[in-house]
């Protein structure tokens, strides 16, 4: 059985969960794209971006000494664009207005995230 259709699940709950939500995405580490509800944006392109932002953001809190990449967060004169740390092998990317509760974000993708890293981690490699 494959995992997509759970994991496209986690997405559209996330989705009733955050307002201002305009999609999100689940991606391999290395920027291959596993699930995603982006109406409005190519997910092979922002896994890309993603992948490269997880390695710059892997590096800086090395560098610092902070320990291993857990998230991120942009924010544009638009709204935001979320990276969650999703188990060993997956990258959850949400999207998001500018009007969004960054909060609940937070608190929604975490766990779903958390959710999604789990079953990415107990399927096998494809």
């Amino acid at each position: 059985m494959t995992i997509e259709p759970r994991i496209r699940d986690e997405l559209l709950t996330l989705r009733g969960q955050v307002r201002h939500f305009h999609g999100g995405m689940v991606a391999s580490a290395d920027g291959m794209v596993i699930a995603h509800d982006l109406p409005d944006i190519e997910p092979d392109g922002l896994a890309a971006l993603t992948a490269a932002a997880i390695g710059v953001a892997k590096r800086l809190t090395e560098a610092t000494g902070q320990g291993a990449f857990e998230e991120s967060l942009t924010r544009g004169t638009d709204g935001y664009i979320a990276a969650y740390s999703a188990g060993r092998r997956a990258v959850l990317t949400a999207v998001t207005g500018p009007d969004t509760n960054v909060g609940r974000l937070h608190l929604q993708a975490r766990r779903a995230a958390e959710r999604i890293g789990a079953l990415v981690d107990a399927a096998p490699r494809r």
